[in-house]
């Protein structure tokens, strides 16, 4: 959870330190949808459809700054989630964060990304609530993504946004069990303005999207606790190490291509404890448990900050308890031009591994 709160403090700096003529917004939508069964053990939790209420303050930019006409101009602020699962073992949660909000079709459509920290009301016990195999911990990570078709100003400052809504609950298994939750619905909801004049500065100096940067070499530590799959194994330490090349193609983005070395200690007992308690396996206990990947990524830069996607192969895996493949999202706070910090999210598709404390340095 330090990953967490380094990071949040990192978006919550950036945010506050924004232009001081960007204008004030709020929104606050109801939730209502479905639980994603993406994994066997959770079949049970889904007996109901999860209902909740999402709630943003936000900064609405208007071109004050070079990145805002960019991204044709953006909002930026923070976020509260409640969400009731309708599931006795699940509980509710409720989660703070930070978001932006972007624009597009002549700022009729919004794509909403927003990532936080939640808590929970009832997580895994093995004695009282042994059937939540979705939550190991009461404190987790908690990332949302919204599509909306929205209008503001419609009555007054009020407007309204409908769309669709995906959330997802995990603590990237800091703690077994950790199937985690992603539910999936619509959503409903009102906007007000603050201001209700539109103040976008439409004379800004246009910013061409054509960029040219050699291509920049990375080394990155990822490190943090998690714990395997067997609940009550013990956690610990991870350090997954990266080197990568990224090449911007434009003001936005950059396409990345390395590699990296996992040493996840947990596997050590966890390769132990399966060639025991699973003699039919042949497993040798002493099989390496490092892992070696290549991927490809991609990087939005936004600012200081910038989202990370990256899907890669184990091209070393003597091990194979998981899939061959995995995938990383994230979020990056720039130092400058070189340092970087964040956190990411390591997965199997939708079964975390890992919350990711990212340390790195681009040259």
């Amino acid at each position: 959870m330090k990953g967490i709160l380094l990071f949040l403090f990192f978006s919550f700096g950036f945010l506050s330190a924004q232009n001081s003529e960007d204008t004030n917004s709020f929104e606050i939508d109801f939730l209502a949808g479905n639980i994603l069964n993406h994994a066997p053990d959770i079949s049970h939790l889904i007996t109901g459809h999860p209902d909740g209420i999402f709630a943003t303050f936000s900064k609405k930019t208007h071109g004050n700054k070079p990145w805002q006409k960019l991204y044709n101009y953006p909002d930026y602020g923070f976020y509260f989630l409640y969400q009731d699962f309708k599931n006795e073992f699940l509980g509710s949660n409720y989660a703070l964060g930070a978001h932006y909000n972007f624009y597009f079709l002549k700022r009729n459509l919004n794509f909403r990304f927003a990532s936080g920290i939640a808590y929970t009301t009832n997580p895994h016990n093995n004695v009282t609530n042994s059937k939540n195999g979705a939550f190991g911990s009461k404190l987790m990570g908690n990332m949302n993504m919204f599509l909306n078709y929205k209008k503001e100003n419609i009555i007054d400052n009020i407007g309204f946004q409908v769309g669709i809504a995906f959330t997802h609950f995990s603590n990237g298994r800091i703690k077994s069990p950790n199937s985690g939750i992603n539910t999936y619905g619509i959503n409903l909801g009102l906007n007000y303005n603050f201001e209700e004049k539109n103040r976008i500065n439409s004379d800004t100096t246009s910013l061409s999207l054509k960029f040219k940067e050699p291509i920049k070499f990375n080394f990155v530590l990822r490190t943090g606790i998690n714990e395997s799959p067997i609940i009550g194994s013990g956690q610990h330490a991870f350090y997954h190490v990266s080197i990568y090349a990224d090449k911007r193609v434009d003001r936005k983005s950059a396409i990345q291509f390395g590699t990296e070395l996992f040493l996840s200690n947990f596997y050590k007992d966890f390769i132990k404890y399966q060639s025991v308690a699973y003699p039919n396996k042949n497993l040798d206990p002493n099989t390496d448990y490092k892992r070696v990947g290549v991927f490809v990524g991609h990087e939005l830069f936004i600012n200081r900050i910038s989202l990370e996607t990256q899907i890669g192969y184990y091209i070393y895996q003597p091990y194979k308890f998981d899939i061959p493949f995995y995938d990383r999202i994230g979020m990056k706070y720039y130092f400058g031009n070189k340092v970087f910090t964040g956190i990411s999210l390591k997965t199997h598709a939708f079964l975390a591994e890992s919350m990711e404390l990212v340390l790195g340095i681009r040259l």
